[in-house]
């Protein structure tokens, strides 16, 4: 797990299937707002969790792999 995690081909992957898999209109507007929420108030609104040095990119980019993952499982393996 650890390794996919540093890999830059599956960060690559992930990067390139963002963007298609939010406009897909397979694909509800909740599981999209799911992943933009969350990403958007942390980095308007960063101290909500002042305790917790995460910083801005890591929390979006920890967001997009859980979105990407969950939506390619969920809606495009039919």
């Amino acid at each position: 797990m650890w390794k996919r995690l540093i890999s830059f081909r599956y960060w690559g992957h992930v990067l390139r299937r963002i963007g298609p898999l939010l406009f897909s209109p397979k694909i509800p507007i909740w599981e999209k707002l799911l992943f933009a929420v969350p990403a958007l108030v942390y980095c308007i609104i960063p101290d909500v969790m002042p305790l917790i040095p995460v910083d801005d990119i890591a929390v979006t980019l920890f967001l997009m792999n859980f979105f990407t993952q969950r939506a390619e499982r969920k809606y495009l393996q039919q």
